[in-house]
């Protein structure tokens, strides 16, 4: 999964910063990196240099192989806030999304394949209820 970071004029890019938002968004999409080819963080300050009430916001929007993208926005009075908060709604816009699709696709019965390895879908299936099981224990 690669991670790309922006950010508008009134946020100072670092490398430091592009570290920490890139570990963050690794952190929060962990069990989804193989279904994942990019995500895109975009940062701003809404109100430039003037401060005020949730003025920060980080919007993230992911691409998930042979999907379309997911984008959720979070907005807060620090950058750190916005940034956490934006990976946590991802983290459940995605599971959301991979929860459909197992559910349209026959849910666990579709695991029951002999050969799990020769189906994509079922390896994808598998995989994400392992990880559905961790999240919610």
């Amino acid at each position: 999964m690669k991670i790309q970071v922006n950010s508008d004029n009134h946020i100072e890019s670092t490398s430091r910063l592009e570290e920490w938002v890139s570990t963050t968004v690794e952190s929060a999409l962990a069990h989804y990196d193989e279904h994942i080819t990019r995500v895109e963080v975009h940062l701003s300050d809404e109100n430039g240099d003037k401060p005020g009430p949730d003025d920060m916001r980080c919007q993230m929007e992911a691409r998930p192989k042979g999907h379309q993208p997911i984008s959720v926005t979070h907005k807060a009075s620090s950058l750190d806030q916005a940034v956490e908060g934006a990976a946590t709604k991802l983290n459940h816009a995605l599971e959301h999304m991979f929860g459909k699709l197992r559910n349209k696709r026959g849910g666990a019965h579709a695991l029951d394949s002999d050969e799990p390895s020769s189906n994509p879908d079922a390896l994808l299936q598998e995989e994400f209820l392992e990880n559905d099981q961790a999240l919610h224990s």
